[in-house]
């Protein structure tokens, strides 16, 4: 797991000598996501500047060292992630006469990507970001992995064109203005993550999940090419029984026998590492899973992680601790007593693009941990988006059963029932666009207005079952932009790759095809993972309800989080007072304050914006000499 940062000076502003000042200043706001190792290459023709700052998980000689380059010296790349499929592409180039010089999966990209052309692809298998720039076509080529597990931004300024890990590396280029953007703040107040492709500040966007840019720098204005390698469609037929109907044994058995090789191929592809490796290990069907397949099924020595949480029953350390027990893994624990307060300006310093998670903290935590023991540690993320994991899935679909069975006895209802304002609703967003409008003005709230209605014309759409629609929608925005960021940005802060073998291209076929029935029924999330995981766990383990991975109860308390909204957010220097102004956050506060209405999410959402933009405003932009 790396960093990765490159700029094309296409006007021509730039001396070689400044452009390599430029890519080495950029990396160099990564350090944290590769300590091991740094490079920069400048182009032949001094148009470009690739540069890299290495985690060193495969190959850790010298020859892994990026950017790598071609031998005749005119296609540079720059890679951050990790290809599972990369011994058998290898093998394919080595056949066809490609000469390598080192054991590393970024020698293959280098190779199959070249050209800068987007149809090598389908054939990656792993998570990744990379760049290549072909001098002879004067053409830069990006990529991002199916579901976005690692991130790359993009930015466009006068005669330049820029890219990075993270966001805040922009600063670093002369002439770029951090400016937030009056959509993507509306974005990250509705959802708390701006949604790709937008960035929040502007003139910066992300590549989005699963899609290729190239840019071609001719003698006129670059010309951007787009396209997409991947898109998760949930395709499974309409359920065909009555909802109430419970699936019998021998029809989970049989499905989960056909899911068993997948997770397992999974898990195996995941394991490459020169590196001491670990998973995580929370109390969830999940993880559980992961590590049992690396434990039972692998004969595998593991060592897990977990941490708790001291004085509350909000922690799920006792029953990752018996899981690890049955499992037989070498566990570490660590109990905590965190204190949210002092800690969010240390999560939002942690953060390029403030995230109003509250769960970054424990993730933040646990990645401190771990780190402390390994380099690389599998995870059980996805298994709740890909499977139909969420408690917000059971009550909506709940809802859409009681809706049908008055719609059958013909009971009258006093509204219509629809399944997008339903899911679309404060169940899935922080504020509504009512909500942001209040907050942040008309124009965000029309903003606001549009994009929640996209989506809640999609859920309401009849084609296929509504468990597919919402996983759909879940697995283009909340994966990449809640999920799938907490876990990069906070793991990453301690050089921690995170793998996630749920994320794996065969399990999403799979995944895909299954019927709404394996994902949802008579009151049951995911019974298909609770299936498989029951035949390595005891039943009431696999049956335990989702508890998610977020703060304890006692690290904070309404008096003392709404304290620190008159200390931060209603201060005279206060950033988000001076973009949405003074009478807007104390109607909201002062809302929060009224009983019944505290709400921990969206105060934790406006108070991680301040923060962040107290530890991101005043960031320098590097001189060129």
């Amino acid at each position: 797991m790396c960093g990765i940062a490159g700029i094309v000076d296409h006007a021509g502003r730039f001396s070689r000598e400044e452009l390599e000042a430029i890519a080495v200043a950029m990396r160099d706001t990564l350090s944290h996501r590769g300590p091991d190792q740094h490079g920069v290459w400048v182009s032949p023709d001094g148009m470009c500047a690739l540069a890299h700052r290495r985690l060193s998980i495969l190959d850790l000689s010298e020859r892994g060292r990026q950017p790598m380059v071609t031998d005749d010296g005119q296609v540079g790349l720059t890679f951050n992630g990790e290809i599972y499929s990369f011994p058998a592409l290898r093998e394919e180039l080595q056949a066809r006469g490609y000469p390598f010089r080192s054991d590393s999966d970024a020698e293959v990209l280098l190779y199959l990507f070249a050209s800068g052309e987007p149809s090598n692809l389908p054939k990656l298998e792993g998570m990744y970001a990379f760049a290549t720039w072909n001098a002879s076509r004067r053409r830069l080529f990006l990529a991002r992995d199916a579901y976005g597990q690692k991130p790359l931004y993009v930015c466009r300024g006068d005669g330049w064109f820029a890219f990075a890990s993270e966001m805040s590396a922009f600063r670093r280029v002369p002439g770029f203005e951090a400016r937030v953007s009056d959509e993507a703040l509306s974005e990250y107040l509705l959802l708390q993550y701006v949604h790709a492709p937008r960035a929040l500040w502007q003139g910066c966007a992300k590549l989005e999940p699963g899609s290729w840019m190239s840019v071609d720098f001719g003698d006129h204005a670059p010309r951007e090419g787009h396209g997409r390698h991947f898109e998760f469609h949930a395709e499974g037929g309409h359920v065909t029984r009555s909802p109430y109907e419970a699936l019998t044994p021998d029809e989970l058995e049989r499905k989960a026998d056909e899911l068993r090789p997948l997770l397992l191929s999974a898990v195996e592809k995941r394991l490459a590492s020169d590196v001491p490796l670990g998973a995580f290990l929370s109390g969830g069907v999940d993880s559980g899973l992961i590590v049992a397949m690396m434990t039972n099924e692998l004969g595998l020595d593991v060592d897990t992680f977990s941490i708790g949480f001291e004085d509350t029953d909000e922690s799920e350390h006792l029953a990752a601790r018996e899981a690890a027990r049955l499992l037989g893994t070498r566990h570490h624990e660590k109990m905590l007593d965190p204190n949210a307060v002092e800690l969010l300006p240390r999560i939002a310093a942690a953060l390029d693009e403030p995230l109003g998670d509250s769960s970054c903290l424990p993730t933040f935590l646990i990645s401190e941990f771990i780190r402390e023991h390994v380099t690389v540690a599998l995870s059980g993320d996805g298994g709740d988006e890909l499977f139909g994991g969420y408690g917000r899935y059971r009550e909506t679909l709940r809802e859409e059963a009681d809706w049908r069975m008055r719609a059958l006895y013909m009971v009258r209802n006093r509204r219509a029932w629809r399944p997008g304002n339903a899911y679309c609703s404060l169940r899935w967003l922080m504020f509504d666009p009512q909500g942001v409008r209040d907050l942040a003005g008309r124009e965000a709230g029309d903003h606001a207005d549009a994009l929640v209605g996209e989506w809640v014309r999609e859920l309401d759409r009849r084609d296929r079952p509504l468990v597919h629609r919402m996983r759909e929608l879940d697995v283009r925005t909340y994966m990449p932009g809640a999920v799938l960021a907490k876990v990069d940005r906070m793991s990453m802060r301690f050089a921690l790759e995170v793998r996630s073998p749920f994320y794996d291209r065969a399990l999403a076929d799979f995944s895909r095809s299954l019927g709404a029935e394996f994902c949802y029924h008579d009151g049951v999330t995911k019974p298909l993972l609770r299936t498989l995981a029951a035949r390595y766990l005891p039943k009431e383990h696999a049956a335990r309800p989702k508890m998610g991975f977020g703060l304890p109860g006692r690290a904070w308390t309404a008096d003392t989080i709404l304290g620190l909204c008159d200390e931060v957010l209603l201060s005279r220097d206060g950033h988000v007072a001076a973009m949405l102004g003074h009478d807007g956050l104390r109607r909201f506060v002062a809302h929060q304050r009224q009983e019944g209405c505290f709400s921990i999410f969206q105060v934790w959402t406006v108070l991680m914006l301040e923060f962040w933009m107290r530890e991101h405003a005043a960031v320098p932009v590097a001189e060129v000499a």
